[in-house]
């Protein structure tokens, strides 16, 4: 995608040939800067304190962590123990191993003095994989938002609600959820979309809206309790959410509140479709209420909140009292029965193992 008319994807290999750059996501809106890392440690920290976020670019970061930590000690015992202590930074998104696991699979053949190399060019291979996966994923999502174009009155948008951000500050390019959208505004259809908030991190706020801002995209900011009255007043067409797990069941995990947006489309029937790429997908979970882990982050997200004063400094304050004690539950699960149906780079399918084994066969 495109920043100020220069084209970016969101992890590129820094001119060191090692070191990998970054857009320090807690730094945006506010601020576009870019941010070295050149050792695992850095890349870990990076993970954990969401300076880079998004399941699929977490994976592809994670990934050149991993080729950073073999730079130092190329045996497969430091592999094997830094794949596990990136893995940690982030539990939920499943992304993270599928790319972690893909390393280790490709250099454990190698002698030592060769297992780096082979891990950044396996981490550069993930990253050009997932630019391709999104673009697919863009096609069949666009198929919808044509198909709703195509039933309303002229001169009105096709209207899509959606929830954290799951553009391409989220993978390597493009995004998943956003990904139809960018593809359909750059053909010239009417889309509009409303942006939650998400709070406790404001990733509608900070991310989704200046993605779409940055890309002429016409979008609306509401707050996250707002979505079911928009629903009920026929002003959403689609919800349209990325996904950090989907199980081989079809239930999904997402940014918390994705559940609360799906229990009311369905109330209103409006289709509520998961857009995700084959990395997301699980097939070793089937129940994603009871099997898949939800990252408990600091609570303090949830008691402050940071913004940009008039001055144009950017600060955080307490928003809760004093003393207030604050649960910080990252990720929810909505059962497969309220998803409409999955957006894959393969094409649509319900959210069901049947549907999901006729998409991936070789993961059934």
């Amino acid at each position: 995608m495109k920043i100020d008319g220069k084209p970016f994807r969101s992890v590129w290999l820094d001119a060191d040939g090692y070191s990998i750059r970054i857009f320090d996501q807690t730094k945006l809106p506010w601020a576009v800067e870019e941010l070295v890392l050149s050792d695992e440690e850095q890349v870990a920290h990076a993970i954990r304190s969401m300076q880079v976020r998004g399941a699929p670019l977490i994976g592809a970061v994670g990934a050149y962590g991993l080729a950073m930590a073999l730079r130092r000690d190329p045996s497969i015992e430091n592999l094997e123990r830094m794949a596990a202590m990136l893995n940690e930074t982030r539990p939920t998104a499943v992304n993270l191993k599928w790319a972690l696991d893909r390393i280790c699979a490709a250099v454990r053949n190698h002698p030592p003095e060769r297992r780096a190399d082979a891990a950044y060019a396996e981490a550069a291979a993930i990253c050009d994989d997932d630019v391709e996966t999104n673009r697919r994923i863009g096609q069949h999502g666009l198929e919808l938002l044509q198909e709703i174009a195509a039933r309303k009155p002229a001169g009105e948008p096709v209207r899509v609600l959606t929830h954290c951000n799951a553009g391409w500050i989220a993978t390597v390019d493009f995004g998943t959820a956003l990904s139809p959208i960018y593809q359909a505004h750059d053909l010239g259809l009417d889309v509009h979309v409303w942006v939650d908030e998400t709070r406790p991190r404001n990733q509608g706020a900070a991310l989704t809206a200046w993605e779409l801002g940055a890309h002429g995209v016409p979008h609306t900011l509401v707050a996250d309790n707002a979505g079911g009255h928009l629903m009920q007043r026929g002003l959403v067409d689609i919800v349209l959410v990325g996904t950090d797990r989907v199980t081989r069941q079809g239930d999904v995990a997402n940014k918390i509140g994705t559940y609360l947006k799906a229990l009311a489309a369905r109330d209103n029937n409006v289709p509520f479709w998961v857009a995700l790429p084959h990395s997301t997908l699980d097939m070793k979970v089937r129940d994603g209420l009871s099997e898949i882990p939800i990252e408990e982050r600091s609570g303090t997200e949830v008691t402050d909140a940071t913004g940009r004063l008039p001055d144009g400094s950017v600060v955080t304050v307490r928003v809760a009292a004093e003393g207030t004690p604050a649960a910080n539950p990252a990720f929810d699960v909505t059962p497969a029965r309220l998803v409409t149906g999955l957006i894959t780079e393969r094409g649509r399918c319900e959210a069901s193992e049947a549907g999901l084994a006729g998409l991936y066969p070789e993961k059934a």
